[in-house]
């Protein structure tokens, strides 16, 4: 399906989900870091003609992302009449979080905790406007290699693009004119105080892991089934003691 109709299919799909459900969600409610996967799924919701709420939540961001962020927000007002853009700042929040758990201090678990405050907010707005959270996951990572933190940006009520590969994440921004320096930027989680690169983190570019996802003789097949392994517990559902009779 070339990236046109994929824009059409995926923006409908968001769109029937909601008129289907029991009780109508009002809003989508999506959290936008100035990333790719991020533009694209809050454009893809935009185009639903819903009531779209965006929210940029900088936690000790780096500058270059939080602007970012904040140019897709304006790019987003100005195209869509049905969007609502706010700014929420969870700085204090995160360093009375931190501070209250000093004791208990990890490097990754504050990391993973920024993408847990920020799925709460989510949800607060999502309640308060009685809509649902929208994710911003893609294949390679919802599914393949599990690269997202745990009840954080994996805590979502729907995910249009998690059929989509990264490369086409990146067809479809350019298709539905994402700005350039967003489609040129190098995907990061934004979790780090040294603003390293998601590829950096898993060690291997994101068109060799969807080839080594797809082709099981890939020469980067072990490096690709190694990253799998140790992030299945997210992929999988929660195991459960079943009480014999």
């Amino acid at each position: 399906m070339n990236p046109s109709k994929k824009i059409k299919y995926i923006s409908s799909w968001i769109k029937s989900y909601v008129e289907q459900m029991p009780t109508r969600a009002q809003s989508l409610v999506i959290g936008i870091s100035g990333g790719i996967d991020s533009s694209v799924s809050s454009t893809l919701s935009a185009m639903t003609g819903l009531r779209t709420i965006v929210l940029s939540m900088p936690i000790k961001q780096k500058e270059n992302q939080h602007d970012l962020s904040l140019k897709h927000q304006k790019w987003l007002v100005e195209k869509f009449n049905n969007v609502e853009a706010h700014t929420i700042s969870l700085d204090k929040l995160f360093e009375s979080f931190s501070s209250t758990l000093k004791k208990f201090d990890n490097e990754h678990g504050f990391a993973n905790s920024r993408a847990r405050l920020r799925m709460t907010t989510l949800y607060q707005v999502a309640a308060a406007n009685k809509g649902i959270v929208v994710g911003t996951g893609n294949k390679v990572e919802d599914f393949g290699v599990g690269f997202y933190t745990k009840y954080g940006d994996g805590g979502v009520d729907i995910s249009p693009i998690a059929d989509c590969n990264k490369t086409e994440v990146w067809e479809l921004g350019k298709e539905l004119g994402i700005l350039k320096e967003i489609i040129d930027a190098p995907p990061t989680d934004g979790l780090w105080d040294d603003g390293r690169t998601d590829e950096g983190q898993l060690g291997l570019q994101y068109n060799e892991l969807e080839e080594a996802m797809n082709n099981p003789n890939s020469e980067n097949r072990e490096k690709y089934e190694k990253i799998r392994k140790l992030n299945l517990h997210k992929m999988e559902s929660i195991p459960v003691c079943k009480i014999p009779n």
